[in-house]
């Protein structure tokens, strides 16, 4: 569900009616795709919507079709109807310009039979005095609520109405921990996330780049919140296409910018691709917890008891930072290993938080001082004086010293790896800051 007492808001209707857009106002933010291409919009789609103090998830649904022999298309109707189900309120967007259209009487069957409350919002009209936005009485569904996407007219109007008509929100959402799944195209991450939550959340296809969006889909594990994104999954600059592809990849990146931690999915029967060892690094320097799934672990072949270690050691040889990331070995298709996926999420979460007292961290840098003393530089004396951690999520330790700048690179390494074996900090990126002491 998609959080903790607040209501839910869906989105429905044909094809090409202007739902992505006016999700888009209503959310307040493009975080949907929108194109004149037909069927852009295949998954549900959540967003947080606030207005007048009351907030409530909005879904943006695939349009229906009338077409029973397209297979996507019939994946999409049965996602619209898992959303009615899903939600307290329900709006059947229809397109002013274009006029009553037959699906829409059968849109509005569909709404009739769920029992649920619901808004008919005539979109497109740009102009109130100039559309004819009345011929929607005759299906009987009430005054449609006239609203342009486009330029924003009569938005407000409508939030108005969404407001009065959704339950309060009785429960004040607590902390969420937003996990952006990552990875390239078909290596299964619609199938994992849907094998986690025990349900069809999220269209599944072998058609590659089926998930075109960032998909946000809330979810309770042990008491906890969290929110998935399923990303989109990153292509290679140069084969990117102008328009949805490019869009949909620069949404990749900034899901990783609002996880707290990112399960990168790797394809076992293809290995570790550069492209994947990219996608780590981009979550790793963005400061984001990280965790390796190689899914497909079930049909890979040629596997022995050694397997699992000889990828991960060959992983960790290519990229070092990966010494510091737990890997898992699953199958999204029969649930091998995927609920351990969680555990670990709620390990590196609380590993992530993790704060060492200051009289630790600086026994430590006196041990690895000890141990090793800082290469001097060249008529400058090297000392390093205490260590204390400066932040979390991620995890920063600050050393301080008399000439910080004449620190070499390597002996850095080695005062992280120092604190990483005494600290941890599993699945987490640890910053190492030196800082000048005065005086």
């Amino acid at each position: 569900m998609a959080g903790a007492g607040i209501p839910v808001v869906a989105l429905v209707g044909r094809p090409n009616v202007g739902k992505s857009a006016l999700f888009n106002r209503l959310v307040g933010s493009d975080t949907a795709i929108v194109s004149d291409e037909a069927g852009t919009t295949r998954d549900r789609h959540f967003g947080r919507a606030e207005w007048g103090g009351s907030s409530f998830w909005l879904v943006d649904t695939g349009g229906l079709t009338e077409d029973p022999t397209v297979p996507m298309d019939v994946e999409i109707r049965k996602q619209v109807i898992e959303a009615i189900g899903e939600a307290d309120l329900l709006l059947l967007v229809v397109d002013a310009k274009v006029g009553v259209h037959p699906s829409d009487a059968r849109v509005v069957d569909l709404l009739r039979d769920s029992r649920k409350p619901w808004l008919l919002v005539a979109n497109k009209v740009d102009d109130p005095a100039s559309t004819d936005f009345y011929e929607f009485y005759r299906l009987g569904a009430g005054d449609p609520f006239p609203v342009s996407a486009n330029n924003g007219k009569q938005s407000g109007d409508l939030l108005d109405a969404i407001v009065e008509r959704i339950p309060p929100a009785d429960v004040e959402e607590p902390d969420v921990l937003r996990l952006a799944v990552v990875g390239r195209p078909n290596v299964g991450k619609s199938s994992f996330v849907n094998r986690l939550l025990g349900e069809n959340r999220l269209v599944v296809s072998d058609v590659a780049g089926t998930t075109r969006d960032a998909i946000d889909t809330p979810f309770r594990y042990h008491g906890r919140d969290y929110v998935f994104v399923d990303t989109a999954g990153l292509r290679r600059q140069s084969k990117i296409d102008e328009g949805i592809e490019f869009y949909s990849s620069l949404r990749t990146r900034r899901a990783i910018e609002r996880a707290d931690i990112c399960v990168l999915m790797l394809d076992a029967t293809q290995g570790l691709e550069n492209q994947d060892l990219k996608i780590a690094a981009l979550a790793w320097e963005a400061g984001r917890g990280l965790i390796v799934v190689v899914n497909k672990w079930d049909i890979k072949e040629d596997k022995d008891d050694k397997s699992a270690h000889k990828f991960e050691k060959e992983a960790r040889e290519k990229a070092p930072f990966l010494r510091w990331v737990p890997f898992i070995f699953t199958s999204a298709l029969t649930g091998q290993r995927v609920t351990k996926v969680l555990d670990v999420m709620q390990e590196v979460a609380e590993e992530r938080l993790k704060r060492i007292p200051t009289s630790q961290v600086n026994d430590t840098l006196q041990q690895l001082v000890a141990r090793r003393q800082a290469p001097q530089a060249a008529g400058r004396e090297v000392k390093l004086i205490y260590a204390t951690q400066v932040e979390t999520a991620p995890p920063a330790i600050a050393v301080f010293g008399n000439n910080p700048d004449a620190v070499q690179e390597h002996y850095v390494r080695y005062l992280h790896n120092g604190f990483r074996e005494a600290y941890g900090f599993t699945g987490n990126p640890l910053r190492m800051l030196l800082r000048r002491k005065n005086g």
